[in-house]
């Protein structure tokens, strides 16, 4: 596929926040390529294994953490970027690092830092992504952070759209290297929040019906499931029941990802450069209206059936719980803290506990428990439920 006009240019990049001396001598790779393999060869990215997506801490090998979904993201991201003739690498590697400023125990773990940081400004995870490829994942000696290319930045901060009142996080690092905050973000950003969309959509589906949290005779109530499912039945009749829901949740992706691909090739429809996609004032990349009503009422539905379901709730709880007390911990005694990070403590607020809050936010699910039971003496009880 060739590139398109309004695709991102590797060659046009509008450069690092930290200026490169010897960029070439890793190989012949676009910058994007670069930002792709810095993201994949992180700290931070390999920490996305012990992260939860749906499920706390699961027992099972097969439920999704936020490391396979990234990398579901990236495969669907990809597909749809090739086939737009957007810029792949940059496409993938936004995909990949979306989900980088999760905490452990993921939304969970949010709400409790969040919390813990209410009167230090509160604490976001898409916003945590950038403060965490901008300065705290720092492989270099001569700069801190990954110093990904101005394109990834921005596709990141916009993940869900212009930024119109950033955060403490944002407003930061958005003063050290201006992203434009409120213009749109290019082609392959969109996508990029797209593919997260319908990566996690359909594999919580696979997840909740996998675990139990999910009936199937409950999401058929949804007239467009029921549509897919009765047509795959026909197609195979006579499969048990696991099989099809397998198939399910491969048919709607192809619906989902076909109706993002038409809907967008008429959108762009005479767009001539990148900067048109930014300056457009809408998401050029995006749902059919019908399509895009469907993916809310599922949502609605995941949020009501899963994410909401009572025994979620009290494992969530728990979760909270457990980063609240790490927090408080850590607050109190900062002795307990590892020595660099003792070393590196600031003296005054706010900066002291988002200082700590940084630590806790790159644990994984399990060192925040093996931290908890060091701490308190005894392992908390009640963080897996399947």
């Amino acid at each position: 596929m060739s590139r398109a006009p309004y695709a991102a240019e590797p060659a046009a990049s509008r450069g690092r926040e930290f200026t490169h001396q010897h960029e070439g001598s890793r190989g012949p790779r676009s910058a994007f390529q670069r930002d792709r393999d810095r993201i994949i060869h992180s700290i931070a990215f390999r920490r996305l294994a012990g992260k939860t997506q749906v499920f706390i801490a699961p027992d099972g090998d097969h439920f999704r953490v936020r490391l396979t979904h990234s990398l579901e993201v990236a495969q669907i991201g990809r597909v749809i970027a090739r086939a737009l003739g957007l810029d792949e690498d940059l496409t993938e590697a936004l995909c990949l690092a979306h989900d980088i400023g999760h905490p452990p125990f993921g939304h969970c773990g949010e709400k409790a830092l969040d919390a813990a940081l209410a009167a230090q400004g509160g604490y976001a995870h898409n916003e945590h992504t950038l403060r965490v490829v901008m300065r705290l994942d720092s492989p270099y000696i001569a700069h801190p952070g990954l110093n990904l290319s101005w394109e990834v930045l921005e596709g990141l901060a916009k993940h869900n759209g212009p930024v119109q009142a950033p955060g403490w996080a944002l407003t930061e690092l958005d003063a050290a290297y201006p992203l434009d905050l409120s213009e749109h973000a290019s082609l392959e950003a969109q996508v990029a929040a797209l593919a997260d969309d319908i990566a996690y959509d359909n594999h919580d589906i696979d997840d909740g019906l996998r675990s139990g949290f999910l009936d199937l005779d409950e999401l058929l109530e949804l007239d467009f499931v029921a549509a897919n499912f009765r047509a795959i039945e026909r197609r195979f009749p006579g499969q048990p029941r696991e099989a099809l829901q397998r198939e399910l949740v491969r048919d709607q992706i192809g619906l989902m990802v076909n109706d993002v691909l038409e809907t967008t090739r008429t959108n762009v429809a005479g767009v001539a450069s990148v900067q048109e996609v930014r300056s457009a004032g809408r998401q050029l990349a995006a749902f059919s209206p019908a399509m895009a009503a469907y993916e809310r009422e599922l949502k609605a539905f995941l949020y009501r059936r899963l994410y909401y379901h009572e025994e979620q709730l009290v494992t969530a709880e728990r979760a909270q719980h457990v980063v609240a007390k790490l927090f408080a911990a850590y607050h109190r005694e900062p002795a307990l803290l590892p020595e660099g990070w003792l070393q590196a403590l600031p003296e005054e607020e706010p900066q002291r506990s988002r200082h700590i809050s940084d630590f806790i936010a790159g644990m994984t699910d399990r060192y925040a428990i093996e931290r908890y039971r060091q701490i308190y003496g005894e392992t908390p009880d009640g963080l897996s439920n399947v």
